[in-house]
């Protein structure tokens, strides 16, 4: 975590070094849930190890993946953390996980010492609403094949961990036709 806190280059070393008595440790086993839908989300974490799932289930009861968060991201249900209302969707480690959590409280507390922690809140909020809005329009503007083939770029080490079905739910396509993307591009 202050590896990206770090690249954004407005903190001073000793304001990062504050960081320090604020982030916990957790670990999850594959399968484990992190947050269900209801709670309120309390944490931001952050991926050293492992792959955490987002999804909720649909009108029809279909469950859909909607996020994946691989090492060195950031991971929340991010509208229940800001609102402190429910969370719509469930978090649930795909592979063994581990995570540095950083709790709501400890944020705001950071967000009290100064400006540079203010503008690393913005930064990083500005940064989850630029893939937020990628994300949305490349439902709008790429086939199936082509969001794979952007994934399949950006994560490839990953791709085999993730269960057929839930990345196929992530791209928007049935599995049958996810064995055949992957075929054509493997």
């Amino acid at each position: 975590m202050k590896t990206v806190f770090q690249s954004i280059q407005v903190l001073p070393q000793e304001e990062l070094e504050q960081l320090d008595a604020l982030i916990t440790v957790r670990k999850l086993k594959k399968g484990e849930p992190l947050l269900m839908e209801n709670q309120v989300c309390n944490e931001i974490y952050f991926i050293k190890k492992g792959i955490l799932r987002s999804y909720f289930f649909n009108h029809q009861g279909d469950e859909i993946t909607n996020c994946f968060a691989f090492e060195n991201e950031f991971m929340a249900s991010f509208s229940s953390f800001i609102t402190q209302n429910a969370a719509e969707e469930n978090i649930q480690a795909l592979a063994d996980t581990e995570l540095q959590v950083l709790s709501r409280e400890s944020l705001e507390k950071l967000y009290t010492l100064g400006n540079h922690w203010q503008e690393i809140g913005r930064k990083l909020t500005e940064m989850e609403y630029v893939t937020l809005q990628k994300r949305m329009i490349s439902f709008q503007k790429l086939s199936g094949t082509q969001r794979y083939e952007e994934l399949y770029q950006n994560h490839k080490k990953y791709l085999q961990l993730i269960p057929l079905q839930y990345l196929a739910s992530y791209l928007g396509v049935t599995p049958r036709h996810l064995s055949r993307i992957r075929k054509a591009i493997l």
